[in-house]
């Protein structure tokens, strides 16, 4: 099999919004690769499929996905490699997501000592990797580490040449966890800045840009400044569902959308976000 056609396909299915289309792409890639014998496919296939899963809630799928790629790499006895790593890491975050979070820790630990022992000082997994480890720790409440830990992730990241989409992310996580330690005037620099560099990047933008985009809506909701945070909850929803479809994040946006329509007295609009919201929430 040839691993950089099957990134083009998958590439394209995401580009073209057929995302109805992608678990099938992705189940026959990972039989035809087993059949093959071809097991650098199948790792590959397998942790693109880790993060497609999470993406979409299923996290049950995510799990079983994860379990596989992991045994089969420790069957060819590659656990020590910066591949391993890399796969625990897209595990861990998927064990995050789905609120498994001493089983998402304990993957992010194995794999901050294997990057350690392998990566040079400022190597970009690394930042990756803190990134992850401070949004485990805000959902667990540790919201000081958590700044701490986004901080890191910044640092490292605004060494390396053309940081781009890469910076807004760190800065978007970044101001996430300020929010929830009260730092709201570092948070909102911090979303602005990272808007313009998503805005800048045009469709190479990041998935995480619906994330910048829901939390300038938080952000202005908290503030009292209610059009503005329709404004930028609702152009999540649309970044969310162009990327992913109506999946459980889409759910929670389109409630937050019609907690702010009750704010600006629209009822007609908040019970339509509130039929979306039940809608996607049926199908995630």
């Amino acid at each position: 099999m040839d691993v950089n056609v099957f990134y083009q396909t998958l590439d394209d299915l995401f580009m073209n919004k057929e995302l109805d289309q992608v678990e099938l792409f992705l189940t026959s890639s990972l039989a035809q690769a087993k059949e093959e014998n071809d097991y650098q496919a199948y790792i590959a296939i397998g942790n693109e499929m880790i993060g497609y899963y999470r993406s979409v809630s299923e996290y049950e799928k995510a799990y079983q996905a994860s379990e596989d790629v992991l045994l089969l790499m420790e069957e060819l006895k590659l656990e020590d490699t910066e591949h391993f790593a890399t796969v625990l890491l897209n595990s861990a975050t998927a064990f995050r997501a789905g609120g498994r979070y001493k089983d998402a820790y304990e993957q992010y630990a194995r794999a901050a000592r294997i990057y350690g022992e392998l990566l040079p000082p400022g190597d970009h997994r690394m930042a990756e990797l803190y990134s992850d480890m401070s949004m485990l720790l805000e959902a667990t409440g540790e919201d000081e580490r958590a700044v701490s830990m986004a901080k890191e992730a910044l640092s490292v990241i605004r060494v390396q040449e053309d940081a781009g989409v890469k910076e807004a992310v760190a800065l978007t996580n970044l101001a996430l966890v300020e929010m929830k330690c009260g730092s709201m005037q570092d948070a909102r620099e911090h979303l602005l800045s990272a808007v313009s560099v998503f805005e800048a990047a045009g469709s190479d933008a990041d998935a995480h840009y619906s994330g910048a985009l829901a939390g300038l809506g938080e952000l202005y909701f908290r503030d009292g400044e209610y059009e503005k945070s329709l404004e930028y909850y609702e152009r999540a929803c649309t970044k969310v569902k162009e990327q992913y479809g109506e999946n459980r994040s889409y759910a929670i946006l389109s409630g937050n959308c019609a907690a702010v329509c009750e704010q600006l007295g629209d009822a007609e609009k908040q019970q339509y976000y509130l039929e979306r919201a039940a809608a996607a929430e049926g199908k995630a």
